[in-house]
């Protein structure tokens, strides 16, 4: 249900990068897994994944432009959107979603 993803910058520096496909905003997320400072925690369990604290894509960000407001947790493979998400499934649970074939290949 995720992948990883390893990126090197030009300047020399490095890590890894969890993908998820969200289903509320019918798109990926990534967060940073092993690169300094490490930003999340990770339960290393690709399939149901459990990552903390929670996962926050803002619309307004230049990285994100038009995207809603998304604000969730993953807990154990399930998605838990929080109320100020700004997508159909805020303040709802679902399950994972298999990440579609284009991007586990890449």
């Amino acid at each position: 249900m995720a992948t990883l993803r390893p990126w090197r910058a030009a300047d020399g520096t490095a890590g890894v990068q969890l993908f998820m496909w969200c289903p509320g905003c019918d798109g990926a997320h990534a967060v940073e897994i092993e690169s300094p400072p490490v930003r999340w925690e990770w339960d290393r369990n690709l399939d149901s994944p459990t990552i903390s604290p929670s996962i926050l894509v803002n619309g307004s960000e230049p990285r994100h432009p038009g995207r809603p407001r998304c604000h969730s947790y993953v807990r154990a493979g399930r998605w838990e959107f929080l109320g100020d998400s700004e997508h159909p499934l805020a303040g709802q649970t679902v399950a994972m979603v298999a990440l579609p074939d284009w991007l586990v290949e890449e």
